[in-house]
């Protein structure tokens, strides 16, 4: 007996399940703590059972959520260097990971659970963004808009220092100052230290 064939979601359940999304992202920016599954619905507007009809569990939302974040950056650092210089591509690029940074304010308990449990790898959402960030530091070598000595881990950990120091949304204006002068480190070659 032939498999019944898997019928992609219908276009409005597709909708409503990306505005969902959209709306836990926002929440969970702006949130202190874990907002419940119920605050999250009432902020989208619907029901919690249509909320549990997308997402049964904290769990799924959560992982949905940062899964979509990840691609957001994955993604993101391709789309930008197809419409930027490749500096302007890094430094749009560092605005949205302070935007996923931001994200798991209001899911970090549970997102630490799903790691721990392994149920996110930790070490495969690593190797993604350090390959985005690659993609925009090669570009901008070949362009000789970027430094050739930076590798993707020095930006990486430069990214998280200045959002742990200056944690968006609350403290945008620093850390978008922040991102400029790492930008500008990026752009300029330091001289050799060992060169009188």
């Amino acid at each position: 007996m032939p498999e019944p064939e898997s019928r992609p979601p219908r276009a409005d359940a597709a909708r409503n399940r990306d505005q969902l999304l959209a709306v836990a992202t926002r929440v969970f920016v702006s949130a202190d703590g874990e907002p419940s599954m119920r605050a999250i619905a009432r902020e989208a507007g619907v029901g919690i059972a249509t909320l549990y009809r997308h997402f049964p569990t904290r769990e799924s939302l959560v992982d949905a959520v940062y899964r979509d974040q990840v691609g957001r950056l994955t993604t993101g650092a391709r789309e930008l260097l197809g419409e930027l210089p490749p500096a302007a591509a890094m430094r749009r690029w560092m605005d949205l990971f302070g935007d996923w940074i931001a994200t798991k304010n209001g899911m970090l308990d549970t997102l630490l659970a799903m790691i721990e449990s392994g149920e996110i790898a930790h070490a495969q959402t690593r190797t993604e963004l350090l390959a985005a960030i690659t993609t925009i530091l090669d570009a901008g070598r070949a362009a000789g808009d970027l430094r050739s000595d930076v590798t993707a881990e020095d930006i990486a950990a430069s990214l998280i220092g200045i959002f742990t120091v200056a944690p968006r949304p609350e403290h945008e204006a620093k850390a978008g100052r922040l991102l400029n002068l790492l930008m500008d480190g990026l752009r300029h070659p330091w001289p050799d230290p060992g060169v009188p």
